[in-house]
C-alpha cells in the first residue's frame, strides 16, 4: 500500500460565514424552475475540476459561493491537474471545501481509495471527502457496468476505507440515472450530494434525504471562466453552521 500523504497543519473550522444569502446567478441555459427554485436556499457553493483552470476564489466568494467540491482524483492512476491549486487557493480565501473522487469501474474500489487517500490531505477543517458515482459515457478504456449490487458492494469498500482514514463519513455525489439504476435509495447512511438540473430533487429522487443539490452545470459565476456546476446546501443558515461546526473538525 502506498503511504498516505502526510496530514497538513491544523486549520481553524470555517466560520459558515455567507458572503451573500440566497444568491441568483446567472445561467447561459436556464431552466425554468416553476417550484423549489434554488435561490430560496440561502447557502450556494460550485465543484470544480481542471476543466475551470484557475480560479478568483476571493470573487467567487464575494458574489455568493460559499462552499467548493474539488476533484482530486479519478481511479487508481489519475490525478486532476488543478487539485493543488484549488485545495490552497480555496483554503487562502477561506472558504469552506472538500476533495471528490470519480469512481472508474475498472478498478477495484479499495485500490481507488487508497489512491485517494494518497493525494488528499488529512486536515482539521475541511468537509468531508465525496465518492463520485456515475456512468462515464465517454470513457475510453472502461465500457464495463457493474450490477447494482456490485456497485452497491463497491461503494461500501471504497467509504469505509476513507471514512477511517478521514474520520468522517463521506458524501455520495450521484446522477438521476445512476441513482435509479443501482437502486441508491436502498443505500442509506450517508450524506448525498445529488444533481437534478430540470428539476427539484424531490421530484426526481422521491423523498430520498440530501444535503446538497447540484443544480445547474451551466451557471455563471464571477471568477470563474466558463459554464459553472452550481449547488446549494439543503437547509437555512443556522442549520449551515450547524452542519459545518460537525463535520470539519
Amino acid at each position: 500500500m502506498d503511504s498516505p500523504t502526510p496530514s497538513a497543519a491544523p486549520t481553524s473550522v470555517p466560520s459558515g460565514q455567507v458572503a451573500v444569502s440566497n444568491p441568483r446567478f446567472g445561467d447561459t441555459d436556464p431552466h425554468e424552475w416553476e417550484g423549489g427554485a434554488p435561490w430560496n436556499y440561502a447557502v450556494h457553493g460550485t465543484d470544480v475540476s481542471k476543466y475551470q483552470t484557475s480560479v478568483d476564489w476571493q470573487q467567487a466568494k464575494a458574489s455568493g459561493i460559499s462552499f467548493a467540491f474539488i476533484k482530486a482524483t479519478e481511479g487508481g492512476d489519475r490525478v486532476d491537474d488543478y487539485f493543488d491549486e484549488h485545495w490552497r487557493a480555496t483554503r487562502a480565501a477561506g472558504i469552506p471545501r472538500s476533495a471528490y473522487h470519480f469512481y472508474y469501474f475498472c478498478r477495484p474500489a479499495a485500490e481507488q481509495a487508497r489512491w485517494f487517500i494518497q493525494h488528499v490531505p488529512r486536515e482539521r477543517g475541511s468537509l468531508p471527502p465525496v465518492l463520485d458515482m456515475e456512468w462515464n459515457h465517454t470513457s475510453p478504456s472502461c465500457k464495463l457496468r457493474p450490477d447494482a449490487e456490485t456497485v452497491r458492494k463497491e461503494m461500501k469498500i471504497f467509504l469505509d476505507i476513507v471514512e477511517k482514514h478521514y474520520g468522517k463519513k463521506p458524501i455520495i455525489y450521484t446522477s438521476i440515472d445512476f441513482f435509479d439504476d443501482n437502486e441508491l435509495s436502498k443505500f442509506r447512511g450517508y450524506p448525498y450530494w445529488l444533481r437534478s438540473v430540470a428539476g427539484h430533487p424531490t421530484e426526481k429522487y422521491g423523498d430520498h434525504p440530501f444535503t446538497f443539490w447540484q443544480y445547474t452545470g451551466t451557471g455563471v459565476i464571477p471568477g470563474i471562466r466558463g459554464n459553472a456546476d452550481i449547488n446549494v446546501f439543503n437547509g437555512d443558515m443556522a442549520a449551515w453552521r450547524k452542519w459545518l461546526k460537525a463535520h470539519s473538525t
